[in-house]
Order: C-alpha cells, then structure tokens, then sequence
C-alpha cells in the first residue's frame, strides 16, 4: 500500500507531498492540474527511464520519494539479496535525477540501483492507462493474473517444467544424434562399395595423372614425337642418313688410317641409337589416342 509521495523541482511542480490513506484514493483537478505528473513520478520509483528533461527549470536535481506498506516476503527476499535492510513491514524509495543525466537510488536510505526498483515494482505498485483492459485478451497475462490474485508461488512448477522440457529437448537431440550415426554408417557404406568397386591400386594416381597430361595435349605431343622421329630417322637430311653418309666416309679414311677405325665404331654407335629412338618415337605416336572420353573418365 502507498502511503506517501513527495515530489520536488519535478517538471512543473515545487513541491508536492500527497497523503494516501487505506482504501480507493481519487486524484481529481482540471486539465494540466499535475495529476499525470504525480503518476510519471511515481513510475519513476518503480524504475522507469528517467531524464535530466524532467527537471523543474532553475533547479539541479529532481527527487521522488514514497513510503510503501508491504508485508511481502518476497520483497524481504530481494532486500537481503541485494544487501538491504528491512524496515518492519515498510519500505522507502528514493530517487534523485541530476542535471548531467546521473542519478542515485536509495532504498531505505540505503544506496541502490534502478535495477533493484525494477525487482521491487510488482509489489508495490501497477500503474495502468487507457485501453489496457486489451491485456485481457492475452492469455499470458491472464494466468499471471489469476496467479496474482490466489497468491501462487509458480516458481517451483516453473522450475520443475523447465527441468521436464530441458530433458524432452536432450532426449530429441540424443535420437537425432542416433538418425544421424545411421545416416552416416548408409553414406560411409556406400563410399566403401564405391572405392573397392573401383579397384584402385598402388601408385594408380601417379599414373593416370601421366595419362591425363599426354590426353590432354595429345596433338602436341603427336606433332613432336613425328618431327623427332623425320629429323632423326625417315627425312632426307635425317641424323641417320647423315651419320650413314659419314660412316662411308670414315671408313674410306680408315682404309689408309687405322687411327679412324675408333672413331667409325662410335659413329655407327651413334647411328644405331638414333635408328632405334627414332624407332621408339614412330612407335610412341602411333599408340596415341587422343579420347576425350578416356580423358574425362580419368
């Protein structure tokens, strides 16, 4: 139960002390008489925004207090959890907004938080407007309604059901965990046909690798394995025919010298390792095969 609210340098008002006694209170006046004002202030206590713009002109700081009767164990409770002492069934709320914007809060004449107000609010006050009867409409509010009213501690249900729903959501995830162990023992399966169906054997990388370079340039390759092979063995002016020409030459020499019949060995040596490279590069050429299909397979 309010009891009593002071106000000073607060927007318009000086001021301001009003009484409340038990029962229905009426806050009556014309238009502009302060009584908005009086309940702004008061939301200001139960740990509204505030701002240095409510500040009566001229003054350094506005002060809201109240004196509130309440026999709640629950606002015992948040007093001893934030460290504040009680007052035998009373509690003040004090809070002052400076001019830079910083404020205090004093809650029997302790210092405080508006966090604390915050906690504090539900058991002391409810400020309603206009229009707000629509809450009824949602279901929400309403249980917190009915719960209000009876006097329920919920907090204990509340703490049993999230418990229920923390193991419900861990069972799902330990059976969603087993779908996918099942899924992945299917996709490793698979896999495994596919590798052993694909008989790969040591070294198989190395060697296709090979493969798709020559596949992949085949026409080059072709072109200068068949101008190797014309320039070392089949042209007219080849290194064979060259060599053979010399030979007949040397060993014409050699006829008169015997010192060149050394010398017409190693050359007949040479041209019978350029016959049979041009031999290998003839053959190398001929088993190109230049298979855009082979290529894409590898």
């Amino acid at each position: 139960m309010l009891l009593e609210l002071r106000v000073e340098n607060y927007a318009v008002l000086d001021h301001v002390v009003v009484e409340f006694a038990a029962g229905l209170n009426l806050l009556t006046g014309e238009t502009g008489a302060g009584k908005s004002i009086l309940i702004d202030a008061l939301a200001l206590l139960l740990g509204e925004k505030a701002s240095s713009e409510i500040i009566r002109h001229g003054a350094e700081k506005a002060v809201v207090s109240a004196a509130c009767e309440v026999n709640d164990r629950r606002v015992a409770e948040i007093l001893e959890r934030n460290g504040i002492d009680s007052e035998d069934g009373e509690i003040i709320l004090r809070r002052e907004v400076a001019a830079g914007g910083r404020g205090r809060v004093f809650v029997n004449n302790q210092p405080a938080t508006v966090a604390v107000l915050k906690q504090l609010a539900p058991y002391l006050a409810s400020v309603h407007a206009q229009n707000e009867s629509i809450l009824g409409f949602d279901a929400a509010a309403r249980l917190k309604l009915l719960d209000t009213f009876a006097g329920c501690d919920a907090q204990p249900v509340a703490e049993t059901f999230a418990a229920w729903n923390g193991i419900r959501h861990r069972i799902a995830e330990l059976e969603r965990g087993e779908q996918d162990k099942l899924r992945l023992i299917d996709l490793w399966s698979f896999q495994k046909k596919e590798i052993e169906g694909a008989r790969i054997q040591p070294g198989e990388d190395d060697r296709l690798e090979s493969e798709k370079r020559v596949l992949a340039n085949a026409e080059k390759i072709y072109l200068a394995a068949m101008t190797a092979y014309d320039l070392l063995y089949e042209g007219e002016a080849s290194s064979a025919s060259t060599l053979r020409a010399a030979s007949r030459q040397i060993e014409e020499l050699a006829r008169y010298d015997s010192k060149f019949q050394e010398a017409l060995a190693s050359l007949e040596s040479a041209r019978i390792a350029a016959e049979d490279l041009g031999a290998t590069l003839r053959d190398y050429a001929a088993g190109i095969n230049a298979s855009p299909e082979r290529l894409a397979g590898i």
